[in-house]
């Protein structure tokens, strides 16, 4: 059933018009997850301007056909003028870890700027929320979105949100299906367009936005509830946020952590039985693992003097602290997506069965910061 999917895919990624039957089979697939992981997710991915229509009219025909209570909004190419002043601000969660700490927590630093009397609102997943739950300034509005679930449930949770108050900021969050569906009047939303906004890191194209916007200099950051005990040299993660073609295998996690052996290594055992099956393989002995949220994770990142890992959260929470890092990036679906979410630090792109090579490259660059 998947190949209807594939199939839909290729039609959108030729900018062709594509059977209505077709995208009825595709949202039958696993009740919609597999045109989400297949289709919008590859066609967000690409980063390519033209594919941003493409999504826009695919997604408008899903929802007509799955929620078509639901009214998606017309996309407008620039932004109105900014309020001199505003009371609340509610920033929106990109959902997943990682894009919060690179581009929404770089939305929340411009906000707090341009508007400090405001009371500046992260609507989102708490386990999202945790990661800026130390900064006064931010509150919660708690908004779960069901990663792993329906296109249906996830369509009920946009559903669900709508303010009659104050400015809202808008990152490319999936709680909007990345601009689609409205959350508030027109002429109080802001939509930072993640996919067809030309540059290098997102972080630094979220930052040149909100300069041009809100007249601020913003940068990413993080402020987790602070922790107690002995700091860790060497901070390590594994996680790949369940997508396992970011992975380099048991074999390569093994050797990785071999090659810290000896050292003050604190190594993070995740969020999902699978990845602390995987640590619990990889671990060696003298070596400690964290076991807690990841928002505790983020504030011994925040103390070590190195951070390694695979392209995930962590990698971007260990840029916005300003901590070496060594992240390796596999499963690129373009050299713009790499380009794209790329950490500040060394990044070692590596494709299948290149465990060895990034192993001595890791080696390599940790003599060189000796």
């Amino acid at each position: 059933m998947e190949n209807t999917c594939n199939e839909l895919l290729q039609i959108c990624l030729r900018g062709e018009d594509w059977p209505p039957a077709l995208l009825d089979r595709a949202l039958a697939v696993d009740d919609g997850r597999a045109l989400l992981s297949i289709v919008v997710e590859r066609l967000g991915d690409l980063f390519e301007p033209g594919l941003c229509d493409v999504y826009q009219r695919l997604f408008t025909q899903v929802i007509e056909r799955v929620a078509p209570d639901l009214r998606p909004r017309l996309r407008r190419p620039q932004p109105c003028e900014p309020p001199k002043s505003v009371d609340r601000v509610y920033v929106l969660s990109r959902v997943t870890l990682g894009a919060d700490v690179a581009v929404t927590s770089v939305m929340l630093d411009a906000m707090k700027r341009r508007y400090p009397e405001a009371r500046v609102i992260f609507v989102g997943p708490r386990k999202s929320y945790e990661m800026f739950q130390a900064d006064p300034r931010i509150g919660h509005l708690e908004a779960p979105y069901a990663r792993n679930g329906s296109l249906a449930e996830r369509l009920r949770a946009s559903a669900r949100l709508w303010f009659d108050e104050g400015i809202v900021i808008d990152p490319d969050s999936r709680l909007t299906q990345l601009g689609l569906i409205s959350v508030c009047d027109e002429s109080r939303y802001f939509w930072f367009q993640s996919r067809s906004l030309s540059g290098g890191r997102l972080p630094d194209i979220a930052a040149a936005w909100a300069k041009s916007i809100f007249s601020v200099d913003a940068r990413p950051y993080v402020a987790p509830l602070p922790t107690t005990g002995d700091s860790a040299d060497i901070t390590v993660s594994l996680g790949v946020g369940e997508n396992e073609s970011k992975r380099l295998g048991d074999e390569f996690e093994r050797d990785l952590l071999k090659l810290l052996a000896g050292k003050s290594v604190l190594i993070d055992k995740g969020g999902t039985a699978e990845e602390r099956s995987r640590v619990e393989r990889a671990l060696q002995p003298g070596m400690r693992a964290h076991d807690g949220s990841f928002a505790s994770f983020a504030v011994e990142i925040a103390r070590s003097k190195l951070y390694i890992g695979y392209d995930s959260s962590g990698g971007h929470v260990a840029s916005a602290c300003g901590i070496p890092l060594i992240c390796i990036f596999a499963g690129a679906v373009s050299n713009r997506f790499m380009e794209r979410w790329k950490p500040a630090g060394t990044v070692l792109q590596a494709g299948p069965g290149e465990g060895r090579e990034i192993l001595r490259k890791i080696q390599t660059v940790m003599s060189a910061t000796r």
